[in-house]
């Protein structure tokens, strides 16, 4: 393991954080994220989304890498940012605005609303302030208020229809929120034990819808809300949550990989038919970086062999794959055979946060 230690140490600090110290926006805050692949930047429109998810990757390198000064002092420039410029009238986060703030989208998305409050939260571990926990606690009171109310749409990059549930919802909200009812609304839910599945949409009373809006299956988000369930079962010493968030891991690895070309599709369909969502035959970084720190963790808590036997696969197709050498990051999007590909898929950026949060996990996780 100290290998695999040293490997992700380098990633971090010889490429992830260089990569993305060239990006910053000095002079308003926040993150040039509407970029090539290789860092050239394409345009100075900010989405919200990927703002806040900068300020928690920032915070989180200051907490969890090195406490460096630039890191928690640009987190905090990105978080006043966010606060001046990226809420409307109600006090819902826009989706995207000019370099400047000026908004350019209205608040079509409340996952900007959580990445909002994470990287809050994330940023007072290292500087308490109370002030800005309020207001963290105020934007995730909204959203678990505004989630509820019958005509509730906001999920962009896809929008919900009326009569919808979003696993990505009760998903993200155990992470933000670390609260008792979304675990279990995920587990006794959306999880489908008789299809060995997780199932991404829902009528308003949970009950399958038809077609193939029922049977998509997101295998990235269920990785990820699966090590979400298994962090809040640890809290708890749930040991019988841990084995079935574990479990569902592994249908999920089985279900969603490419038995042809390797790797995780983004999505598929739960009856083998074509997926309801566009681009789902792609490879998408953040499917592989969830499932890296997802196995070792279900390894840690479970000690089951498979959980390492689907890590070195992921990690071998991972590393032949996604890294770019010269650049220091991580290539985000490759076609079906595993070709870089400059498709948009969901944003049109690349993203700050999947891959350094993955590492930051794992290398803390290899330490215990």
């Amino acid at each position: 393991m100290t290998a695999l230690h040293d490997q992700y140490r380098r990633l971090l600090a010889e490429g992830i954080v260089p990569f993305w110290m060239r990006a910053l926006d000095h002079e308003f805050g926040g993150v040039f994220s509407c970029m090539s692949e290789d860092g050239a930047i394409l345009s100075t429109e900010k989405y919200t989304w990927s703002q806040a998810r900068f300020a928690w990757t920032l915070s989180a390198l200051y907490n969890r890498f090195e406490p460096r000064p630039e890191f928690i002092a640009h987190a905090r420039k990105t978080i006043d940012f966010l606060l001046k410029h990226g809420r409307d009238a109600r006090g819902r986060f826009v989706y995207r605005t000019t370099r400047e703030g000026v908004p350019l989208e209205e608040a079509t998305s409340i996952y900007s609303d959580c990445f909002v409050a994470y990287g809050i939260n994330e940023y007072c571990r290292a500087v308490p302030d109370d002030g800005l926990r309020r207001a963290a606690d105020e934007i995730l009171r909204r959203v678990k208020l505004r989630v509820e109310e019958p005509d509730f749409s906001e999920t962009a990059p896809y929008v919900l229809p009326p009569g919808r549930r979003a696993h990505g919802l009760p998903m993200i909200l155990i992470e933000v929120t670390g609260e008792d009812p979304y675990p279990r609304l995920v587990m006794d839910r959306f999880v489908r034990p008789e299809r060995r599945l997780l199932v991404e949409f829902l009528t308003r009373d949970y009950k399958e819808l038809p077609g193939s809006e029922g049977t998509f299956v997101n295998p990235g988000h269920a990785i990820e809300s699966m090590w979400f369930v298994m962090h809040w079962a640890q809290r708890r010493g749930d040991r019988e949550m841990i084995g079935r968030a574990s479990e569902v891991l592994q249908w999920h690895l089985e279900a969603g990989w490419d038995r042809e070309y390797g790797g995780i599709f983004l999505g598929i369909d739960a009856e083998g038919g074509i997926p309801f969502l566009p681009h789902s035959d792609k490879k998408m970084w953040w499917p592989h970086t969830e499932a890296l720190y997802a196995l070792l963790l279900a390894y840690r808590l479970t000690g089951e062999r498979w959980c390492m036997e689907w890590y070195w696969r992921v990690h071998e197709w991972s590393f032949a794959h996604f890294p770019m050498r010269e650049a220091g990051e991580w290539r985000q999007r490759l076609d079906r055979q595993g070709r870089p590909t400059t498709e948009v898929v969901a944003l049109p950026v690349k993203d700050p946060f999947h891959l350094p949060r993955a590492v930051m996990l794992i290398l803390e996780l290899l330490k215990k």
